[in-house]
């Protein structure tokens, strides 16, 4: 069955999705501190949903994983929750 999405001359342009895994919110003294092998603490744990954004509106979150096969050790972002375009998640 052909999707109404591929007939349409914007479906093979190239959008750049960011995914925030966390924020952190240190003192500037802190970061002027940072050295190699230094650690910055997020808001967030390993298992917390990760967000989806293109541009500055939420699209989806997600769980990360790592990739297997031919791909072992690239993360990747399984969605589970999607952002109803026209009224948000």
């Amino acid at each position: 069955m052909d999707d109404p999405a591929d007939n349409n001359p914007f479906a093979q342009v190239p959008i750049e999705v960011t995914i925030s895994v966390g924020r952190a919110r240190p003192m500037v003294r802190d970061l002027l501190r940072l050295s190699r092998d230094a650690v910055l603490a997020l808001d967030r744990r390993v298992d917390d949903p990760v967000e989806l954004y293109v541009g500055d509106r939420l699209i989806a979150r997600g769980e990360l994983e790592e990739l297997e096969g031919d791909q072992a050790g690239q993360l990747a972002v399984r969605l589970t929750e999607v952002a109803n375009l026209r009224g948000g998640l």
